[in-house]
């Protein structure tokens, strides 16, 4: 990382708080800075054992320290201050260490209580300072005007402008596409090898040098038929029969931004319609990034993977009729149920996906389509996923097996087709100013 790409992202942040505050300025109290809050810590009901720490996003934007009670405070015209909240302690680690670009960007303010920081939010005056976070506790403790805990307003303006990502966020995208490709390779070879979805994942993490708790998600690792379980948790410890498909779904974090990748292989001896499948959906993947450009809207990129799809399901005889018959019929989405992608960035699904402005006004997507979760127009540096898929759900097409539009599906193909799962192929995305940038492809 570059010491000028991190100062670069410091200051297109302050501009675009100051004009946050600025647009919500005139919420009542009034309102000219704001605190932003990393969290705090969480445990089970009924135990002592403590849940993950996941840092909020807004906090991450700034300074990527995945620890609880850190704070950013901001007010225009004065350098943003990072208020590092360590506790002294002997049962954890809870030293943080410092790069030397955040000391040049952010006034540092060690603090080891959060008594300490309402002493020094006294100082700096808390009556027209917004908290943003997920701690209303939190922020009556510091004094905060309940008015002022996450005005829609300003975090509206927030979440919409997170989806356009700075040098220094995409620097870390690269970075975390890179790694990612890494644990790919070796799941891959894991799996050619006989391995179970427990190891392949493993060898995910070992190949990638993390813990599972670092991962910007967990891990979908599913062989054969689980694969058509979109969001398949689990991890099979036993191979009995070798896996013939594995679809997995994976990504690293690099300094609080994620990579989301997903790659779809067989073995010599997958059913050979499949495979033909799974060259056709790679195909599809490829062109659809291709169809990526500036002023272009999110569901028209959706609309044409419907269309594509359609057309493959005709080519592969899964289905009959022409393509805008099955379009019309929405016969694609029974194979592919899912959006072509969303925001990508500090959250796997960033905020704003549906955002049609900073006011928060929201696009929904499309009726034929409710589970789209980017409706957004393309932007030069936004950054999204192209991820189509085609599956073989039992319970999506069994309950068309009578029905009108079932008529138009082979089923003898489909039966033959629901032990391979499913099929899903997945790039990280930037757009450029005349088209994009395919941030995992790079690497390959």
């Amino acid at each position: 990382m570059t010491i000028d790409n991190y100062a670069n992202h410091i200051a297109t942040l302050t501009r675009t708080y100051a004009d946050a505050l600025q647009y919500a300025a005139n919420e009542n109290p009034p309102l000219a800075a704001v605190l932003v809050h990393s969290g705090s810590e969480q445990h089970y009901y009924g135990d002592d054992r403590g849940v993950t720490f996941q840092a909020y996003g807004h906090l991450l934007h700034w300074i990527p320290v995945n620890r609880p009670n850190q704070f950013i405070y901001f007010r225009p015209d004065e350098k943003p201050v990072y208020f590092q909240v360590v506790p002294s302690d002997f049962w954890y680690e809870q030293s943080i260490d410092l790069e030397p670009e955040w000391e040049d960007a952010l006034s540092i303010v060690r603090l080891s209580s959060l008594d300490e920081l309402i002493v020094q939010l006294k100082q700096r005056s808390v009556s027209d300072v917004a908290y943003i976070g997920g701690h209303a506790d939190i922020a009556d403790s510091l004094c905060i005007d309940k008015a002022l805990i996450n005005p829609k307003k300003l975090l509206s303006y927030l979440d919409f402008s997170r989806a356009v990502k700075t040098g220094y966020e995409l620097e870390q995208l690269r970075a975390a596409n890179q790694l990612a490709l890494v644990g790919h390779a070796a799941a891959k070879t894991c799996f050619l090898g006989g391995g179970s979805e427990y190891a392949i994942h493993m060898a995910f993490l070992l190949a990638t040098q993390n813990l599972e708790d670092e991962c910007p998600y967990t891990n979908i690792v599913a062989l054969n038929e689980k694969s058509a379980i979109l969001h398949y948790q689990f991890k099979r410890k036993t191979n009995t029969n070798k896996g013939q498909v594995l679809l997995i779904d994976a990504g690293c974090r690099v300094k609080a931004y994620g990579s989301d990748i997903t790659r779809t292989s067989v073995s010599e001896d997958t059913h050979p319609k499949f495979r033909s499948l799974l060259t056709a959906m790679e195909t599809l993947e490829l062109a659809l990034v291709d169809e990526v450009r500036p002023g272009k809207t999110y569901q028209s990129l959706h609309a044409s993977t419907l269309t594509k799809i359609a057309g493959i399901l005709i080519d592969h005889n899964i289905c009959k009729g022409k393509v805008e018959d099955l379009v019309e019929r929405n016969i694609p989405q029974l194979f592919m149920p899912h959006g072509v992608g969303h925001l990508l960035g500090i959250q796997v699904h960033d905020v704003g996906g549906h955002q049609f402005d900073i006011s928060g006004a929201i696009l929904p997507p499309p009726e034929h389509s409710p589970a789209l979760r980017n409706t957004r127009v393309m932007e030069t540096d936004m950054v999204f996923t192209i991820e189509p898929g085609l599956y073989f759900i039992p319970l999506i097409l069994e309950a068309e097996r009578g029905s009108d539009r079932g008529k138009l599906i082979n089923w003898n193909a489909v039966d033959e087709l629901y032990p391979c799962g499913g099929i899903r192929i997945e790039d990280n995305i930037r757009v450029t100013s005349s088209g994009s940038e395919n941030l995992t492809r790079q690497f390959e």
